[in-house]
């Protein structure tokens, strides 16, 4: 029988007091995330299952059909995006899941399999370039996707993604940095998250966003080229009619 020392000094347990040291940190003065009432406001995604059976969104098809891959955010599956792929789908895009399952955050190795993903989609279809339409941590993959990657990417689209300013800027850190086991201020994939992919990005945000600082989804000029503004929730971001119909008007543009 294992003495209550030993176990303590396992491996196990140094990672979870490491991760649970992580969690704790102060929270820096000049990073704060949305307010309460904006987080609070997030608890409607519960509802939302119910809403939609009274929700027929009209969808007209698209002049130029694209190739997509949608990437979910932050201890999200892509089922949880699988509305909005429905709808894309509606409009004749061709929508495609990222091939990792959960997103648990980035290392080596998921990101290696995802330039393996994009690579698939490019060479699959004719070697035509992808749209990538990232959700949360999803369009931080996307944009770091096109930096490595521009000729297999035609355009980057963020939903309420933290590339600008503090990371910490957020309500979501914490949970971060315990899940992840590494610091939001030194991720294993090395790169500048505001430097503008060599793509068209455009960058979906909202001054309703409950977990985003509505300013580090936003961005400034030289870090994407264009900005909308929404009205959604940052869950909101997957579901919403406002978010979908924007991210359309994006895959028309040429």
């Amino acid at each position: 029988m294992k003495s209550s020392r030993g176990i303590q000094g396992s491996p196990a347990s140094a990672d979870l007091r490491a991760r649970l040291a992580l969690a704790r940190e102060p929270k820096p003065r000049d990073a704060g995330g949305p307010p309460l009432r904006r987080l609070l406001a997030e608890t409607q995604v519960v509802i939302e299952p119910v809403r939609r059976l009274a929700r027929n969104l009209d969808i007209q098809m698209a002049d130029h059909p694209r190739k997509v891959m949608l990437l979910p955010g932050f201890a999200t599956h892509p089922i949880r995006m699988r509305y909005m792929a429905r709808q894309l789908e509606k409009a004749g895009h061709k929508v495609k899941r990222w091939g990792l399952g959960f997103n648990f955050g980035p290392t080596v190795e998921n990101f290696v399999i995802l330039e393996r993903r994009l690579d698939d989609l490019y060479q699959r279809y004719n070697r035509e370039p992808v749209y990538l339409v990232g959700w949360s941590l999803g369009g931080l993959f996307a944009r770091e996707l096109a930096k490595r990657h521009p000729e297999k990417v035609a355009r980057v689209v963020t939903m309420g993604s933290p590339f600008s300013g503090n990371p910490r800027a957020n309500n979501a850190w914490r949970i971060y940095q315990f899940v992840t086991g590494h610091s939001v201020d030194y991720p294993p994939i090395a790169g500048n998250t505001g430097a503008k992919p060599p793509v068209y990005t455009t960058a979906l945000w909202s001054p309703r966003d409950g977990i985003i600082s509505p300013r580090s989804a936003c961005g400034k000029p030289g870090e994407r080229d264009r900005a909308v503004a929404l009205r959604c929730t940052h869950l909101g971001f997957a579901y919403s009619e406002e978010s979908i119909r924007a991210v359309l008007r994006e895959l028309e543009e040429e």
